[in-house]
């Protein structure tokens, strides 16, 4: 299958959006590889381009799948859409650098970050849990503890290409020990207290423990999330942020990156430099409160692919590093 738009995979797998960790990259195939489920049916996609004017989709079934009783081309047609909706390809990018080009504060992101998209969750408690582990962390460090929770809990599916898997529901989740201590009771003290790590702090999540399972618990016992889908961004905001662990900044990644809501403007105390450096003559004063504010009423339904704009040129431009040193 191919997908004639623009996009920049490698861009946009290793940009730091908090809906997942990035694709494993096969090198063999030169591909970006992952599985999603697809009509209960587990499906490796496998994506790569020799241009950002194209995108080429391979595909495969786990090998205990007799794949004669699939009907394929419903199948395919499942996986094209979700593979649309997942890197937001039917967004209108030309569209998007005019708009970028009529601010000259904006316009050099445009062509230096040419083809970047929105990297939507293939699962959005993922991105939920994706999202807390962020917070003060390293990209390197919560796409670490993502994958480590997948291999943990996860379901498992092997494909020709290797083994898979898949984040897990918030209800396994859930049942989840916190910490190498709880999980060393549990078993009744079986082995030596280090030995035990099938536990959420041995997979980097450290002081987000409690954050997680409250989540876990939350979106098992009181909130579905397909809910989110039908509310508007304001509704969605308000529901997420009583969440313990998620501030405003989370919030908003977690809609942004989780649900599509592109008018989402997540502001830390980067964005802040940055937006103060362009906007407000370098005015580090301002809270981040107020640039939040700024963005998406500046920018209204393109706030959230600004961000993820302005943040990318200013960390690979050397922006970034100018300001942090200011």
């Amino acid at each position: 299958m191919n997908f004639n738009s623009l996009i920049d995979l490698e861009l946009t797998q290793y940009s730091g959006q908090t809906s997942q960790s990035p694709w494993k990259f096969d090198n063999g195939s030169n591909s970006f590889n992952n599985v999603i489920i697809v009509d209960n049916i587990p499906v490796l996609l496998k994506l790569s381009q020799n241009n950002v004017n194209s995108m080429n989709l391979d595909y495969e079934i786990p090998t205990a799948i007799d794949e004669s009783i699939i009907d394929k081309d419903k199948l395919e047609s499942k996986i094209k859409s979700e593979v649309n909706r997942i890197y937001d390809l039917d967004y209108d990018l030309d569209k998007f650098y005019n708009y970028l080009k009529e601010d000259e504060k904006l316009a050099p992101s445009a062509e230096f970050c040419k083809g970047l998209r929105l990297f939507i969750a293939t699962d959005p408690f993922e991105s939920i849990i994706a999202s807390i582990s962020s917070s003060n962390n390293s990209i390197a460090r919560w796409t670490k503890t993502i994958d480590n929770i997948k291999k943990i809990w996860g379901d498992e599916y092997i494909f020709q290409s290797g083994r898979y898997y898949k984040f897990p529901p918030s209800e396994v989740l859930m049942e989840a020990y916190e910490n190498n201590l709880e999980e060393y009771e549990a078993d009744n003290r079986q082995m030596e207290i280090e030995c035990y790590s099938n536990n959420l702090k041995s997979c980097g999540l450290g002081y987000r423990v409690p954050y997680v399972k409250q989540a876990s618990e939350i979106f098992t016992l009181e909130i579905d999330l397909n809910d989110f889908y039908h509310m508007s961004y304001d509704e969605a905001y308000n529901e997420i942020i009583k969440i313990k662990g998620v501030g405003p900044k989370v919030a908003d990644c977690i809609l942004l990156y989780g649900f599509n809501f592109r008018e989402a403007f997540p502001s830390d105390v980067w964005i802040k430099r940055i937006v103060s450096y362009l906007y407000f003559d370098n005015d580090q004063s301002i809270p981040v409160k107020k640039i939040r504010e700024f963005g998406m009423e500046e920018f209204g339904d393109y706030a959230g692919y600004v961000q993820l704009y302005l943040f990318h040129y200013a960390r690979k431009s050397g922006l970034m590093d100018k300001l942090s040193k200011k």
